[in-house]
């Protein structure tokens, strides 16, 4: 099944309904873990013709099993980032152009085309992180931009302060992607008016520092950086898409992915806008592996189709991209 012609195109939810569904019959088949994960719900297959019916796969299941469609050796193999001893998860991607279409038309919804942007980060290299999706997203953001100017600068926080100033001077429209905790630590040595500037945390503290919550993360961020908003990236190793907030915390999704907030109290039923529940992701782009994930995040819905991220469920595993090192 090659359904990428047509999940980049999708206009309507309709259209997203009709090609959700068809995945999901095409990822019972030829998704041996979700098809035995699917009988052992019970779930009459055949009946299935609304969002609401699909089972969700808990996200878990890409710490114990290889979810992915068919046989086919894999192009590359994402790890999600943990401590020690922690299980990770691992995406099997059978098809890496479908990932790069994914985030890179994702992104331009937001930003506009990468080719105009200077792209620094406070991430590991790709050399340091080579199973990292995240890191792999913003190189191949690098390797789409014009500016000869691009690097990571996780090692080299004084190389960082050195590289915006540079661009303040120059006037370039740059965007920062930062693991939360790394941002945190520039803020506390370099802070300055580095305006104009977007900067894009893409996690928590994970571990490496004490948890805070977002206001207190973006009014400490906001001054030490001379900007009026802090953006955020919300992905993870499991998805191929990402959705992204431009301040307050709200994300927005591309077309061709849907979020979904189920009950907490019974996790097969579904919540309306303004109730926190957890956070049910269908990406169309998981066509080869599995696009309907039950996250163990928690969130909202909001009456315009924007979302928020409010944590995790207690007995989460402490995980994310900060802990790549």
């Amino acid at each position: 099944m090659r359904s990428k012609e047509k999940m980049f195109k999708i206009g309507s939810m309709q259209e997203f309904t009709a090609l959700a569904l068809e995945i999901f019959h095409y990822q019972y088949e030829q998704n041996a873990v979700y098809h035995e994960f699917v009988d052992a719900r019970k779930v009459s297959v055949d009946k299935i013709t609304q969002l609401q019916d699909i089972p969700f796969l808990p996200i878990e299941f890409f710490k114990t099993h290889d979810v992915v469609c068919g046989n086919v050796p894999p192009q590359a193999i994402f790890r999600s980032s943990g401590t020690t001893g922690m299980v990770r998860s691992r995406h099997l991607v059978n098809d890496l152009s479908v990932y790069r279409h994914s985030f890179v038309k994702g992104f331009e919804r937001c930003y506009g085309s990468p080719e105009n942007i200077q792209f620094l980060a406070l991430t590991p290299t790709p050399e340091q992180a080579p199973d990292s999706s995240l890191v792999y997203m913003i190189q191949k953001l690098m390797d789409l931009s014009s500016s000869p100017e691009n690097g990571f600068f996780l090692a080299s926080h004084s190389g960082l302060k050195a590289r915006l100033v540079q661009r303040r001077a120059q006037g370039k429209k740059v965007i920062l992607f930062g693991l939360t905790y790394a941002l945190v630590d520039f803020a506390s040595k370099y802070a300055d008016n580095y305006s104009p500037l977007i900067v894009i945390e893409t996690g928590g503290m994970k571990g490496k520092r004490k948890e805070i919550t977002r206001e207190e993360l973006h009014s400490l961020l906001c001054p030490a950086f001379g900007v009026e908003q802090i953006h955020s990236e919300y992905g993870m190793t499991e998805l191929l898409s990402q959705a992204w907030s431009q301040g307050d915390g709200l994300f927005t999704i591309p077309p061709w992915m849907k979020v979904m907030i189920r009950d907490t109290n019974d996790p097969l039923s579904y919540i309306g806008p303004g109730e926190t529940g957890g956070i049910n992701i269908i990406d169309l782009a998981n066509e080869l592996s599995c696009s309907f994930i039950a996250t163990e995040d928690l969130g909202r819905m909001h009456y315009n189709g924007q979302f928020e991220v409010l944590g995790r469920f207690d007995a989460s595993d402490a995980r994310g991209c900060s802990l790549m090192i």
